[in-house]
């Protein structure tokens, strides 16, 4: 057998042991998801094709619990709006969700900087920052008519246990209050940012509905067989967890849609196991006409 077909059986073999091991490993999804509104390029909701067979959801990027951009303060789980809020305001979202019944659309907290600064998570204590999340982002979230959020912490000035309980207290709060009514985290491959979620994943990961792995923070040039091994590794990770693929519009980094990712997705398919696609994101897509959204979208919604 030629070394390819070899590793790719293998890959096969692996893929069926972590559904055999998980009970709760899913079937297909038609979960479409893109972060939007970090690089403020004046990106609009209607500007991005909607597939109407599929589930969508945008992501508005970020809330941050930080005082201002110019010169920024960490503000202890007081969260603010960081997003391009002129073009992506509640009147916007409601227009968006009003012409497409299968739109939801949800915020996420943290990313990777605010300015020209690292966005730290860094809580004075898990009490005081869980109070005062809950408080703030209940009131930006019923402000937008928001349905959910995404925890994207990059950088931390606390301990895993800490980061733990905080997100997972939040999150808790706020569903027990129905103030969403989904969460997802989207941690990627870097040592210090896996100890962090993986502690949360251990605690709460029975309330955490996606889980959007940055498959796209690999090296670019990444292969096919490349993508498939990361891909099988995070859902052995995140075992039970709805692990979504992703890409990077710019095509900077990781398995790119013009070196296979769309043919990753559709082999993840025929194995049942392709729970999802999101992209980084419609900030940047905006310069290439949402082509690879469109694409994502029809593998998504084939039958």
């Amino acid at each position: 057998m030629e070394p390819y077909k070899l590793f790719l059986t293998l890959l096969i073999l692996q893929a069926l042991l972590i559904c055999h091991i998980s009970t709760l490993c899913v079937a297909n999804s038609k979960l479409f998801r893109e972060y939007i509104g970090a690089e403020f390029k004046d990106v609009k909701f209607s500007d991005v094709p909607i597939n109407p067979n599929v589930d969508f959801h945008f992501i508005l990027s970020f809330a941050i619990d930080y005082d201002s951009l110019s010169s920024p303060s960490p503000t202890n789980g007081k969260f603010n709006v960081f997003w391009d809020s002129n073009n992506l305001s509640p009147s916007h979202v409601s227009s968006i969700k009003s012409k497409h019944p299968n739109v939801k659309v949800a915020l996420s907290l943290g990313g990777y900087s605010v300015g020209s600064e690292f966005a730290y998570f860094k809580p004075s204590s898990v009490k005081s920052w869980v109070s005062n999340a809950v408080a703030s982002l209940t009131s930006i979230i019923k402000e937008y008519d928001l349905d959910g959020i995404d925890i994207d912490y990059e950088h931390f000035q606390a301990d895993p246990e800490t980061f733990a309980e905080s997100i997972g207290l939040l999150i808790k709060t706020l569903k027990r209050n129905k103030v969403i009514s989904f969460a997802s985290i989207a941690p990627y491959a870097d040592d210090e940012v896996q100890r962090q979620y993986l502690a949360l994943w251990r605690r709460y990961g029975n309330i955490i509905d996606y889980v959007n792995f940055q498959f796209y923070a690999y090296d670019r040039g990444t292969t096919i067989p490349q993508f498939l091994s990361y891909f099988n590794t995070q859902s052995s990770n995140y075992i039970g967890g709805k692990v979504l693929v992703s890409f990077q519009s710019d095509v900077s980094r990781g398995l790119t849609p013009k070196d296979g990712f769309f043919t990753a997705c559709k082999m993840l398919k025929s194995q049942k196991r392709l729970h999802g696609i999101f992209v980084w994101s419609a900030d940047d897509s905006k310069a290439n006409g949402f082509i690879y959204e469109k694409q994502s979208q029809e593998i998504l919604a084939a039958n």
